[in-house]
């Protein structure tokens, strides 16, 4: 077994919905290797956007550990999970959630502007870029820019930090099958040369089928690892 970037111990998440209970993750466990590509499977209401919220710093478990690159996050405050989340979690979106009003470069820099990074920030941003074939792109706006142009500024984005892990939902979701075919061979690529973690959120057998293992939910469980 390698290194785990990831272990989960009995993770559960409740919500109260007036008087109500609902749980959403009700103690799931699992470990994931560093540079390992995992996909997570499931129907509606299985736990998969909680499980990722949670996996990706987002949100905290109701009760259960939680370690990321061994550090212990299930406890930390707000501040301290932004924190974490910023240096060690790439996100990449259905919905490329990128930034209108600036260009391809100004997107990929922000995280580093929320790192308090000002040395280089300029030069990693545009190594981001030409990593995901946008090197002629970079003072374009999104709006300049196909659906296959966009998710590669927000692969790039989620890159350009180095994070320990890279969370990907429904990243072909918006995208015609040839060019989402192309975004999965760009992120396959990038954990082949990197060696960064990959995490997929998706409905789609054909993109779970191209990762190393696949995780299915239903009810708030693991069923398969």
């Amino acid at each position: 077994m390698g290194e785990a970037v990831i272990v989960a111990r009995d993770l559960t998440k409740v919500y109260k919905m007036g008087a109500q209970e609902v749980c959403a993750l009700c103690g799931v466990s699992l470990q994931i290797e560093r540079g390992e590509v995992v996909s997570i499977m499931g129907p509606s209401g299985s736990g998969k956007s909680t499980m990722m919220n949670i996996l990706g710093c987002l949100d905290l478990p109701t009760s259960g550990e939680y370690t990321l690159d061994g550090e212990e996050v299930s406890l930390l405050k707000d501040d301290q999970l932004a924190d974490i989340r910023n240096r060690k979690v790439g996100f990449v979106f259905q919905s490329f959630n990128l930034l209108n009003r600036t260009t391809a470069l100004g997107n990929v820099e922000l995280p580093l502007r929320y790192a308090g990074i000002t040395t280089g920030r300029r030069q990693q941003a545009l190594d981001a870029l030409e990593a995901v074939g946008l090197k002629d792109r970079v003072m374009h706006r999104p709006t300049e820019l196909s659906g296959g142009q966009q998710q590669r500024v927000a692969i790039a984005r989620a890159l350009v930090n180095n994070p320990a892990i890279i969370m990907a939902d429904e990243p072909t979701g918006n995208l015609d099958s040839k060019v989402g075919k192309e975004i999965m061979n760009l992120l396959l690529e990038l954990n082949r040369q990197k060696g960064t973690t990959l995490i997929i959120i998706t409905h789609d057998p054909t993109v779970a089928a191209q990762t190393q293992r696949i995780i299915h939910l239903r009810d708030g469980l693991v069923e398969t690892l």
